[in-house]
């Protein structure tokens, strides 16, 4: 672990963000460019000691899943990832792992959304981040692990928890859309990938999904209208927009209604009523 260069990396890349990069405020006047040491701390889910203590070339050898949520605090591309790992002491990201590193094109767009519900997905469903009102909607996902992180994998594993927010007369056409992404995704990534463990995964688990799955139906949504069951506002009518990287790996969702519409009422309602008491799935 070379402390020298990870100290002086992170307060260079620390200081070449403004607030506004990263969705905050600009507050009062800053003595320095630059994001604050609370902040970075904050966005990446650690305390600000151990962050100070990194960039004060005296802290722990960080882990892996630590160095990736400094990597998506800091707005890094993928080489800048790469090398946050190595001066680290870590070896650069398996596919697994870089798979989870959020597009920095994606997050700029997603962190100037604070009016509707938006969040970014994997090309296997797992959401890699969600801003506040995608919580307020969907319930927070960042508890998931293994392969219920995959929202697929929930779908036809626990239906009885991930399917109440869709209309029951709509639920087997998202079944097959699901599974429609999914091989897409598939196919991009091959069999003997994180897609295959988890298509085989579902195979074993699910007759709905074997039986959908031999209909080789493939297809990636680009936009939807959709109509979400919330437990306290009700049905909301919604259009789903989705934004993918160029790569395909990643993908922008986000959810509005046209202005004047119930559904856009209630979205605006949903920073009153604060995250939804969803009853916990089992992780």
């Amino acid at each position: 672990m070379d402390r020298a260069a990870l100290a002086t990396f992170l307060s260079r890349r620390r200081a070449a963000l403004r607030p506004a990069d990263v969705g905050l405020p600009p507050g009062a006047r800053r003595r320095t460019p630059g994001l604050r040491r609370e902040e970075v701390a904050s966005l990446a889910g650690m305390s600000t000691d151990y962050y100070t203590r990194l960039e004060q070339r005296r802290g722990p050898h960080p882990s892996a899943q630590l160095l990736t949520a400094l990597a998506r605090a800091l707005r890094l591309t993928d080489d800048e990832r790469d090398y946050l790992f190595r001066v680290a002491g870590h070896n650069a990201p398996t596919p697994v792992v870089a798979a989870t590193h959020v597009a920095p094109a994606l997050l700029r767009v997603l962190d100037r959304l604070d009016d509707t519900p938006a969040l970014i997905l994997s090309a296997l469903g797992e959401t890699l981040v969600q801003n506040r009102l995608a919580v307020a909607l969907l319930g927070d996902r960042s508890g998931y692990t293994g392969l219920s992180r995959s929202e697929v994998y929930r779908w036809f594993t626990t239906p009885e928890h991930e399917r109440r927010m869709y209309p029951e007369a709509d639920r087997d056409r998202q079944s097959r859309a699901q599974v429609a992404n999914l091989r897409a995704g598939y196919g991009m990534m091959g069999d003997a990938s994180a897609a295959g463990d988890l298509v085989r995964a579902l195979q074993r688990e699910s007759a709905e999904f074997a039986e959908l799955w031999q209909r080789h139906e493939v297809a990636k949504r680009f936009a939807d209208h959709k109509t979400l069951l919330h437990p306290e506002l009700g049905p909301i009518e919604l259009d789903c927009q989705i934004l993918f990287t160029e790569d395909q790996s990643q993908a922008l969702l986000v959810l509005t209604a046209a202005p004047g519409t119930e559904g856009h009422a209630k979205l605006e309602l949903l920073g009153v009523v604060g995250h939804e008491r969803f009853t916990d799935a089992p992780r």
